[in-house]
């Protein structure tokens, strides 16, 4: 089996475009990463409240685009020319113009890590179908990993559409065949489904969430059953060199749980560039 992932490369004018847009998509992904749990627990909240017979909590609009974007110290509301990608961080010297609070370098730099990563998609994929294709899985991964690092969830409203447009993309074999697509959705989740129930008849404790499962199943959807051993290796080596990294720069401790959604996400992602290479590599170890 030989999964499809060197289409022709794109020129260089084409990823410094596809790295403009991240800029800007990457400013959207920081609302994404900020809002989306924040809807579902008011979702949830709403939910607990009408079930109960009680006034609802929440009664304004609260979604991706309304409320508008202010400062949370001093309420400020963001103007156009303050929300311009990394630029503006850069000239309000990572404060509010209002009150002078600082704003997280966060901001600029999942703007810019969504550039370089969009600009290297649209590189080694091109600026056809399939290198759109890669951009979304792209910028999806890049909001569950952060909203995963925020709140151990990986939304519904997240992966479950990543899963979706993954056996679509392979309707017509972009990156695998349909059917290795369709058992490696099966197969993506189940694998997890296996373990998390391992370890807990084991330790009586869970070792994961049920995003996890829904995550591997959609990378399994698009890069297909085949790659599922490689992206368990990688995200297992990258989740191992993090930790560790935590626990000796940041005194993590080593009793408080790290999410394991970013390391499937990166794992994705490495797959999807280099999955043939370290297979190979693996294989020739073993070997």
């Amino acid at each position: 089996m030989e999964i499809l992932l060197f289409a022709p490369a794109g020129s260089l004018g084409a990823a410094l475009a596809a790295a403009l847009l991240g800029l800007l998509i990457g400013s959207f992904l920081n609302v994404v990463i900020y809002r989306v749990p924040t809807m579902m627990q008011r979702e949830s909240d709403n939910y607990v409240a009408s079930e109960s017979g009680k006034e609802l909590p929440h009664t304004d609009r609260f979604n991706l685009m309304l409320p508008r974007s202010a400062c949370p110290h001093c309420g400020h509301q963001i103007t156009a020319m303050e929300n311009i990608p990394v630029i503006s961080w850069l000239v309000l010297r990572g404060k509010c113009r209002a009150c002078k609070a600082p704003i997280s370098p966060r901001y600029p730099l999942v703007e810019v890590f969504t550039g370089l990563v969009s600009a290297a998609m649209v590189w080694h994929f091109g600026s056809g179908a399939m290198g759109l294709a890669t951009l979304v899985f792209a910028w999806m991964l890049i909001a569950m990993t952060f909203i995963d690092f925020d709140t151990q969830l990986l939304p519904d409203d997240l992966t479950y559409p990543l899963l979706w447009l993954g056996l679509l993309v392979n309707l017509d074999a972009m990156f695998v065949p349909l059917r290795e697509a369709v058992i490696g959705a099966a197969a993506g989740y189940l694998v997890l489904w296996a373990i998390y129930w391992l370890f807990k008849l084991v330790t009586g404790k869970e070792g994961m969430g049920y995003g996890d499962f829904k995550l591997l199943a959609a990378l399994g959807a698009w890069l297909g059953w085949g790659m599922l051993p490689t992206i368990i290796l990688l995200s297992s080596v990258v989740g191992a060199v993090v930790g560790i990294s935590l626990i000796v720069f940041t005194k993590h401790g080593r009793e408080k749980p790290i999410p394991f959604g970013p390391y499937l996400a990166a794992a994705g992602l490495i797959a999807l560039l280099f999955g043939n290479q370290v297979t190979a590599f693996t294989q020739s170890l073993l070997a």
